[in-house]
């Protein structure tokens, strides 16, 4: 079987690491990293994943401009993106940024695996 790529970018290491840790023991191959401004450049150049799960308060960057550049960019345009955040009530805003999915934290692990089937498919 050919685990789907996952990309995350919290900058709470803690949510990386749990996340990790939990979509790796169900089969995704995981890549984690703390600020946007690397995720541009790793999905450009490095290896395209098959989902990003990206918060949407970033430490010093709005993850919703990082989703519109994705959305923007020829080469990223079509990678789906899952905006996360501990704030409720904003998946109209996370749509409006180009999102294809919003979850709140905290969530559970069934809701975050069953969105990646969902986008994957």
């Amino acid at each position: 079987m050919n685990s789907k790529k996952i990309v995350i970018v919290d900058d709470d290491v803690a949510i990386l690491d749990s996340l990790g840790l939990m979509l790796d023991f169900e089969g995704f191959e995981v890549n984690a990293f703390e600020r946007g401004s690397e995720i541009m450049n790793y999905v450009e150049s490095v290896s395209k994943p098959d989902v990003i799960l990206l918060d949407m308060w970033l430490s010093g960057e709005d993850g919703r401009d990082i989703c519109k550049k994705l959305k923007e960019n020829e080469t990223t345009k079509n990678i789906p993106v899952v905006m996360m955040s501990a704030s409720r009530g904003l998946e109209h805003t996370a749509i409006q940024s180009g999102a294809n999915a919003f979850i709140a934290k905290p969530f559970e692990i069934d809701e975050v695996v069953d969105k990646l089937h969902q986008l994957t498919e």
